[in-house]
């Protein structure tokens, strides 16, 4: 083994789990969904995109900041997508009281005490931003969440806010997990609708107020898509949005090692 797969925890033996892992250690957690992302990407891309990143990072500053991948954690809060097949749903107080049994779990079990959250899913945010004070308060451990998507310095060229499953969360893939994007399966009729701008921004983005809004609404989505046309995504612009997030986690990681719990 070699790289990350020397720093995925599931590999230590019971015995030398203490002896390996220290206080300063980091665990990462990524943090997923399934849900839909329109025809052409898997239900999981959400879950993929959390692990993937988590092992990239954990490839290029394991060493240096002592970094462990955990297991992903692959259902979070998708609400806005039960509309469609396939998409699981947590409830609020199943992701949260899941969230902090699995931090109770490893610090019940291991010395580490820093935890960095690797969130794959936009629709996770708000509730891991007030989750982290309770992890804190409750089990002693430093905790942050990097969302790797915004993480990144690197925009999309497109005419739409970047919402879900259009040209960059397509480009990730393409650069992730190129087997599993089907852009071969949107229809010909599949087109950008230019006038959702107004209405993503007024809905999604703004803010000064919250809406539940839905990926399956017309007014801001076609196909359950929301974001510049799917099919002009490429690998190249996947490879540079995540290398960009890599580079950013440096900073992230050092910062969160330097807090004493």
């Amino acid at each position: 083994m070699s790289g990350v797969d020397t720093r995925k925890i599931g590999w230590l033996t019971a015995p030398e789990t203490p002896s390996t892992l220290n206080s300063g250690s980091v665990l990462c957690l990524p943090i997923g969904s399934y849900e839909q992302h329109g025809p052409h990407l898997p239900l999981s891309t959400d879950t993929v995109i959390a692990e993937r990143f988590t092992n990239k990072i954990v490839d290029s500053y394991g060493d240096q900041f002592d970094m462990w991948a955990l297991p992903a954690i692959p259902y979070g809060l998708a609400r806005e997508h039960s509309w469609a097949p396939g998409t699981i749903a947590m409830p609020i107080n199943i992701f949260t009281t899941m969230l902090d049994a699995v931090c109770a779990q490893y610090v019940r079990a291991t010395p580490a005490r820093n935890l960095l959250i690797v969130n794959g899913h936009g629709g996770n945010r708000g509730i891991l931003e007030a989750a982290i004070y309770e992890l804190a308060d409750r089990h002693g451990v430093n905790a942050c969440v990097v969302h790797p998507s915004s993480l990144s310095t690197v925009r999309a060229d497109g005419s739409l806010p970047e919402i879900h499953a259009g040209l960059r969360e397509t480009s990730v893939m393409l650069a992730l997990a190129p087997e599993h994007v089907h852009l071969e399966r949107l229809p010909p009729s599949y087109q950008e609708e230019t006038a959702q701008e107004e209405a993503i921004r007024r809905t999604v983005l703004h803010r000064g107020t919250t809406w539940p809004w839905s990926s399956g609404d017309p007014a801001i989505s076609t196909l359950g898509i929301m974001g510049s046309d799917a099919r002009q995504a490429n690998h190249e612009l996947g490879e540079k949005i995540m290398a960009s997030a890599v580079d950013a986690c440096a900073d992230v990681i050092g910062r969160l090692r330097s807090t004493r719990p």
